[in-house]
């Protein structure tokens, strides 16, 4: 959990995330666009001015004045009296003998006695007034545009006596008739579009914010490093080759595979090198490889690291200790009959359990038949002889081990190894998970020569376009439904009736 933030990193925590915000505000916008277009129905709207008069009759100018400034006070006053129960009641009865009730349903509501509800029709009435003015000026909106033209007219019909019996003073008129608009103003598609977008880049936005400040998980190489006081062996991205055959579960890619990213070499040249500088003033050259946790990477980087020191002219061995699950002999696609195990009870002869030359200057020894009590064959004296006879025979031992904080058996190496590189999942190991780590190489008087970081590549193309898609396609669904919903009885009738001709003809 973070507790403050800083524009650097906000600016880099929403740049890392910028082609999944860019999607789903592509995605809100687009769900936004079609709602509007199909859901929500059309609205009309019509209006028609009204002016107020104090007096009438009157012609000299000082009385025109007063006339005018009388009037303007008056406007408000009117304003409310047309807003009244009463004055929405005589509407409602003026449509009821204007339209049909069906037609009227769909825009107002009624009460008990089969009137309309003067709230649902005051709600479709907008009055203002103009500036500087005495007009009133009417508004109807209306899902029929017929509708709407009626209220504005039926208001100014009936305002004249309604604002004569409640004020008594002056006078309202009308000039023109409101008229029909068959153009709808709402709904607004370009701004409901606009509104979805910046709702959903809102809603992205904070998602990752809470996501991230909750998050524990390792993310920072300079945090990690300050921190633990431990250095970064290296970076490394996660990479995959794809392979002609599919029919395997796993897929294990090395750096002697073809296609590998030029970046991903030098990231484990730069390792390669930094393994050096770590053991060397180290008697045995022989270091563990293990993790906090299972599935974060450590036997595909052990693999490689030790391609990458065999390449560099090392005659290394790599040992799979990891005789829970092993997969090293599945990495390099050997067999695993002999190995490890065997050779720590002496069922073969060391050298029989070394498979030489899996590539130049690399031999691997397998971890063997898995066996019952893995724990006690690594801290056996068998174990502590084996590595002492093959130190002298290699320049350089990488051992691949089993997670630290899932089994003891790493730390049953302590003995052995010159150091550990322990590495740490980008995203998903926690710093609880680091730190039991650090605590039990402590205690152990583990030499812990630094953190390998496995990072996580996330491909934009694989895992969020496929999401993006599902979802306008659901989105394309829906409105082809309501497409469908909208269309004539008869042209549906049509339709059905030429496919079933089709499929006649055709049987």
């Amino acid at each position: 959990m973070k507790n403050s933030y800083t524009i650097k990193e906000l600016i880099g925590l929403f740049l890392n995330k910028i082609w999944i915000i860019i999607i789903v505000t592509i995605a809100g916008g687009i769900l936004s666009f079609g709602f509007s277009k199909m859901f929500l129905p059309f609205e009309y709207s019509s209006h028609v001015s009204m002016y107020v008069q104090s007096y009438t009759g009157i012609s000299d100018q000082m009385a025109d004045q007063n006339n005018i400034s009388n009037s303007k006070q008056l406007v408000n006053t009117y304003m409310e009296v047309l807003k009244d129960d009463a004055v929405m009641a005589a509407i409602g009865e003026l449509l009821l003998e204007q339209f049909d009730e069906v037609i009227l349903s769909e825009n107002f509501t009624f009460n008990m006695s089969g009137e309309i509800e003067t709230e649902s029709l005051r709600k479709c009435i907008e009055l203002s007034t103009v500036t500087d003015t005495s007009a009133v000026k009417v508004i109807a909106t209306a899902k029929n545009p017929e509708i709407a033209a009626s209220i504005c007219n039926n208001l100014t019909s009936i305002a004249p006596e309604y604002v004569a019996k409640a004020v008594g003073v002056g006078s309202i008129n009308t000039i023109d008739k409101a008229k029909v608009y068959e153009t709808p103003v709402a709904p607004n598609v370009i701004k409901n579009t606009l509104i979805g977008m910046a709702a959903a880049l809102m809603i992205v936005v904070t998602i990752i914010l809470i996501t991230d400040y909750f998050d524990n998980t390792v993310k920072d190489v300079a945090l990690l490093e300050k921190k633990y006081k431990k250095a970064i062996i290296g970076e490394i991205q996660e990479f995959a080759v794809e392979r002609n055959d599919k029919s395997s579960k796993d897929n294990y890619s090395k750096l002697t595979d073809k296609d590998i990213p030029f970046y991903i070499v030098e990231r484990y040249k730069s390792i390669r090198t930094n393994v050096n500088f770590s053991l060397a003033t180290s008697d045995k050259k022989i270091f563990a490889v293990s993790s906090a946790n299972p599935s974060e990477g450590k036997s595909i980087i052990s693999a490689n690291i030790a391609i990458a020191l065999a390449q560099g002219g090392n005659k290394a061995l790599l040992i799979d200790a990891d005789m829970r699950k092993a997969v090293q002999h599945k990495i390099f696609e050997i067999k695993n009959k002999k190995g490890l195990s065997t050779a720590i009870s002496k069922m073969n002869k060391l050298d029989e359990c070394i498979q030489k030359n899996v590539m130049e200057n690399l031999d691997v020894m397998t971890s063997g038949p898995l066996p019952p009590n893995p724990s006690e064959l690594l801290a056996s004296e068998n174990m502590l002889a084996i590595l002492d006879e093959l130190n002298k025979k290699y320049q350089i031992i990488i051992i691949d081990t089993p997670p630290v904080n899932v089994v003891t058996d790493a730390m049953e190496l302590a003995k052995c190894v010159s150091g550990i590189v322990v590495v740490l999942r980008y995203g998903r190991t926690t710093t609880e998970d680091i730190e039991a780590v650090v605590k039990k190489m402590e205690f152990s008087k583990v030499n812990m020569l630094g953190f390998i970081l496995m990072v996580l590549r996330i491909s934009v193309a694989e895992d969020i376009i496929p999401n993006t898609s599902m979802i306008i396609s659901v989105a394309m669904v829906i409105t082809e439904k309501k497409m469908k919903q909208r269309m004539k009885r008869s042209e549906v009738e049509n339709i059905a009736h030429r496919i079933s001709l089709s499929y006649t003809a055709r049987n």
